[in-house]
């Protein structure tokens, strides 16, 4: 298959129906909404990044959430952090493991809506639940974020991406209503690293992109970026994209992923590889730099 082909291919998988159904849907909902929570991956935050959000929620506020921050490179990702506060997003860094920044968010919503609340009191309005549309790309711990919000289980989890399929309100208290939307993406794959970002964190499904490609991808952005954490868990010191046999070698006989006779399985090696990365083996990265 040429490339062409591939990437014709790739742009009809990357773009579901539900995804083109659930951005009419925010339009025809965003005049009922008083707040956007945009949630993006701290160890991605310009790939995970919704590119045309804007076009959706007008010019709602907006609060910034960045899952999975106990995965990052802290400094590098807040340094991404500054860089969207700048163009005037309030950020906020959070860890669902272990419940940090979850109180944050409602302080944030308070200070945002202060002013929604001083009109409907000047109307004779009594103070209402805010409602908020939560939104993401596929995987980025939306549901989770909604879990920890609740309390308890209101929204299914899972590591997969196409988890939520439609919009639903979930009642998080007395003062907060969410909007809850299935992950979107946008319609072209037209940057080959944010693709690559993406696949590799599991934001697009795996058979979009080839799986030894992301896991190239992979060991060669570890390579620049994290050399001490490839040779902590791997034993490599050095690493050619262009002839990745010795690394996968290395790989394969010191992780196990052999067939009979001892030959490394090559496909082993990449899944382990891009799982690795996913869980937090690989240390705490951040892919994207301002």
């Amino acid at each position: 298959m040429n490339d062409n082909n591939r990437q014709n291919r790739t742009n009809i998988n990357w773009y579901p129906g539900h995804m083109a159904k659930t951005r009419r849907q925010i339009k025809e909902n965003i005049n009922m909404i008083d707040i956007v929570y945009e949630v993006v991956d701290a160890r991605i935050p310009f790939s995970s990044k919704i590119k045309d959000i804007d076009d959706l929620i007008k010019n709602k506020p907006k609060i910034m959430i960045m899952t999975k921050s106990d995965l990052c490179d802290e400094n590098k990702t807040r340094t991404c952090a500054k860089e969207y506060e700048k163009q005037g997003y309030k950020v906020i860094m959070v860890d669902l493991i272990n419940n940090k920044g979850i109180n944050k968010i409602y302080d944030i919503t308070d200070e945002l809506l202060e002013e929604l609340n001083k009109k409907r009191e000047e109307k004779g309005l009594k103070k209402r639940a805010y409602r908020t549309l939560i939104v993401g790309i596929p995987n980025v711990g939306k549901s989770t974020l909604i879990n920890r919000l609740v309390g308890k289980k209101a929204a299914i989890t899972g590591d997969k991406p196409g988890v939520t399929k439609k919009l639903s309100w979930i009642r998080i208290n007395k003062d907060l209503e969410l909007l809850d939307s299935p992950g979107i993406l946008w319609p072209k794959l037209d940057n080959e690293k944010q693709s690559y970002n993406l696949a590799s964190f599991s934001a697009i499904k795996e058979e979009i992109l080839p799986i030894g490609k992301v896991a190239c991808y992979i060991l060669d952005t570890m390579f620049n970026k994290y050399q001490n954490n490839l040779f902590d868990r791997y034993g490599i010191d050095y690493f050619d994209i262009d002839d990745v046999i010795p690394a996968y070698e290395l790989i394969g006989k010191k992780r196990g992923c052999l067939v009979s006779g001892g030959e490394v399985d090559y496909d082993k090696v990449s899944n382990l590889i891009i799982r690795d990365l996913r869980e937090g083996k690989l240390g705490k990265v951040t892919f994207d730099e301002v």
